[in-house]
Parts: C-alpha cells; sequence; structure tokens
C-alpha cells in the first residue's frame, strides 16, 4: 500500500530519540505594525482581517514561551530566529535584548542559535548597529533599485520617500561590520530596468548576497485566501486578465509582469554569470545551480515540497507560512500548542505536500518541472491552456528563464563536481 504524505510524518522515525527534526520559524513580534505605507505591501492589510493577525506587541511572557518551545522543538544542531513584520525594530533594541538573553537561558549543549533580522532599514542608527554586531545577527535589508526605483512604491505613511534613510542604515550596518543581504521586490516599476537595479545593489550598496522576490497580488488579496479562488474564474495564462495594467487583470497594476520578470531574471543572471560567478550570491541563481548539482533547492519557492516554514505572530497565533496568513491557514496558538506538533500536524503536512501534487498537467509534463516545482503555490492564479487550473502566474517569465540558463547552469554545476571531486 502507497503510504500517504500524513503517513510519512508519523511513522515512528520522526519520533524516536535520535531523529533530527528540523523547521523554521519566522516570528512577527510586531504583527503587520510598520512606520512605512509600501504600495505593495502584502501584510499591512493584516491589521483588519477577520480573524487574522491584528495590531499588537508580542508580550514578554509569549517572547519566552515562542523562544523555549522553538528550541526544544528542533532537535537539529541549529534553531534560526528570523524576525520580520511589519518592521520589527518598532520594537525597540531593549525587546532583542530580552530575545537573545531568553535564548541563552534556554539553548540546548551543542545547539547553535542564529538570528536574522529583516528590515526596512529607516530607523538603524550607531546604536542599532552596535546591538546586531555584538550578537550576530544577519540583517535582511529592504531595497527596491537606485532611488527613483526604490522611492516609487517604498515610502513612509505620508508619502514620503525613504532612500536616503535605508542608505543611512546601510553605511551604519558597513562602518560595523553588521553582515546584510539585500532584498529587492520586482514589480512592474523595476522589472524593466535589471541591470540598473543590480548594479546597484552590487556597485553602490556594496551587496553580497541579493534576493529578489516576485511581486504577484490578485486585487483581492487583502481578503482573500490564496488557493480559495474560483478556479472557473481564474484566467488562461497568456490573456490580458493575466497581465498588469489592463481593465479586466486579477492583479493589481503594479503587479510584475510575467514577461517582464522572465527578462529580469534572464538579464541578472548574465550579469551575474560574466562578472560575478563564486563573489555574489543570488538567490534564484545559485539555487539553480545547486539543483543541477543534484543538491536541494536553497529556495522554498523552487523545492518540490514545502511546509516546514511556519510564521507565528505577536499574539502567538501560527499560521502555515508568512504568505499565508489567513483565518483558513491558522494551525494554533503556541500558548496551548507546541510548536513541533502545529508544523508536524496532519494538516500542515497536506499543505506541504500540495505544493507538488495539486500542479496542473501542464506543469508536470514541462522540461523545466525539477528546476521550478510550479514556484510559489500562492501566485497559482491562471489556467494553463488547455484550461486547467492551478497554473502559476508567472510561467511565462520562469519557463523564459529556465531555458536560457539551463544549459549554463549544467556546465557550472558540472565544473564544480568535477572540482569537488578533485581535492
Amino acid at each position: 500500500m502507497t503510504q500517504s504524505p500524513v503517513d510519512k510524518y508519523h511513522v515512528p522515525q520522526w519520533l524516536g530519540a535520535k531523529a533530527r527534526r528540523r523547521f523554521h520559524v519566522m516570528a512577527k513580534p510586531a504583527g503587520p505594525a510598520c512606520n512605512l505605507d509600501c504600495t505593495y505591501c502584502f501584510y499591512l492589510g493584516k491589521e483588519s482581517l477577520p480573524g487574522g493577525a491584528g495590531t499588537g506587541r508580542m508580550s514578554d511572557e509569549l517572547l519566552e514561551t515562542f523562544i523555549r518551545d522553538y528550541i526544544a522543538g528542533v532537535t537539529g544542531d541549529e534553531v534560526v530566529f528570523s524576525w520580520q513584520g511589519g518592521e520589527p525594530t518598532l520594537l525597540g533594541i531593549d525587546f532583542f535584548a530580552k530575545a537573545v538573553a531568553l535564548q541563552r537561558r534556554h539553548a540546548k549543549p551543542g545547539q547553535r542559535i542564529e538570528n536574522d533580522l529583516q528590515t526596512n532599514g529607516t530607523l538603524l542608527d550607531e546604536n542599532w548597529a552596535r546591538f546586531l554586531k555584538e550578537n550576530r545577527f544577519l540583517v535582511g535589508l529592504s531595497v527596491d533599485g537606485p532611488k527613483d526605483v526604490h522611492d516609487r512604491f517604498r515610502v513612509t505613511k505620508r508619502g514620503k520617500p525613504t532612500f536616503d534613510q535605508v542608505m543611512t542604515g546601510a553605511r551604519w550596518l558597513r562602518r560595523f561590520g553588521v553582515p546584510f543581504n539585500t532584498l529587492t521586490c520586482v514589480h512592474r516599476y523595476n522589472a524593466k530596468r535589471p541591470l540598473d537595479v543590480y548594479r546597484f545593489l552590487r556597485r553602490e550598496l556594496g551587496s553580497t548576497y541579493l534576493q529578489f522576490i516576485p511581486i504577484v497580488q490578485t486585487r483581492d488579496f487583502e481578503t482573500t485566501a490564496p488557493q480559495t479562488w474560483d478556479p472557473a474564474r481564474l484566467p488562461v495564462v497568456g490573456s490580458s486578465q493575466a497581465r498588469p495594467g489592463r481593465p479586466d487583470s486579477v492583479v493589481t497594476d503594479w503587479s510584475v509582469d510575467p514577461e517582464e520578470y522572465g527578462d529580469f531574471l534572464c538579464k541578472v543572471w548574465d550579469e551575474w554569470r560574466r562578472r560575478d560567478v563564486g563573489k555574489v550570491l543570488v538567490n534564484f541563481c545559485e539555487t539553480l545551480v545547486a539543483q543541477h548539482m543534484g543538491l536541494p533547492s536553497q529556495l522554498c519557492i523552487h523545492a518540490e515540497n514545502c511546509g516546514k516554514g511556519v510564521a507565528v505572530e505577536h499574539d502567538g497565533s501560527v499560521y502555515a507560512c508568512d504568505h499565508y496568513v489567513y483565518p483558513q491557514y491558522r494551525r494554533g496558538n503556541v500558548r496551548t500548542t507546541a510548536l513541533a506538533d502545529m508544523v508536524f500536524d496532519p494538516a500542515q503536512v497536506r499543505f506541504g505536500y500540495a505544493k507538488s501534487e495539486t500542479l496542473p498537467k501542464y506543469c508536470r509534463d514541462c522540461s523545466f518541472l525539477r528546476d521550478c516545482w510550479g514556484e510559489c503555490p500562492r501566485n497559482r492564479i491562471v489556467r494553463a491552456p488547455d484550461g486547467e487550473a492551478g497554473l502559476n502566474y508567472l510561467c511565462p517569465g520562469l519557463k523564459r528563464f529556465f531555458a536560457h540558463a539551463t544549459p549554463e547552469a549544467q556546465r557550472l554545476a558540472a565544473r564544480l563536481r568535477a572540482q569537488a571531486a578533485g581535492r
């Protein structure tokens, strides 16, 4: 009899003393609270979502419960605390000093505790930089490109630009030697300028680890959870409804165009391959090469399955993923249920396996299936040419990129394997 996905996570090997149970939690201790009002933010709306995250601040008591439970639940040799939001620096340095102290108090012998902080950078100053350096935080800095590009959508509550503040924050990080990555959202505006964006991040900001995330949002994303759409109303890939800026489009005007996203990926890949291989880590470039070396995807969006990366809100509520903070995907609360039990609960296991098991035939027959795996399920908002629902909105651009980059990725992978074998 074929073993079901749920059974796979409930056989004794997961419960044995020698099991290595690894999962990742993205903590949102300030919920969706933020000092900015970025046009494309998918999280600000959680303040008013019925049954959703709401607003607030994680209490000291809940912070300790979360930290203790997370450390106890992960039986691997490393526990990574990812602090995000909203804007986590709104909580102040004292909050994170408490978190670090609690981690030290509850750490298990031989287990590494790591921290990373995703921030818009506008509140970073000398005190923050000193704290982050002393406590070995890795920082993710959100920046969308040169000044005119960044300030198009990343603005304050009063609509004021933020680029200069972000650059000041970056200078403090560099001055104190705080390691930082850049996180760049690719939207309809900056997708047209891939080399301007890449070269700014590399040459002016000095980033050596670049992460790119496509902006894809249905017009009703604030109230409608992913995978609850009416399949019959989804547009066919390539139609006007499946492109931004059209009157009948299903996505917001600022969502990235699929074709332009493919062009963006291709041009960044070419620039990285010509100038920066071995010197700069670009998330989608590195993972493509790694996959052709036979290694697991470094990105959840291009992994066969997902589900081991949950989000915990300021009130202790746990959701299937930080892009799935909707009532339908709430898994429980750390006040009453162990994190590990929620991560390996049958509902969450089914959620993770659905990533590959619900792919349309158009994907399963695609020559790039094992490079792509349908990207993120939250973006599967169009129908395949044959009418089957569940195709990724970005499919045309992704296929273009994989056709362009895969031959060179295979050559790079072969060269790296040969170098490893010769050591």
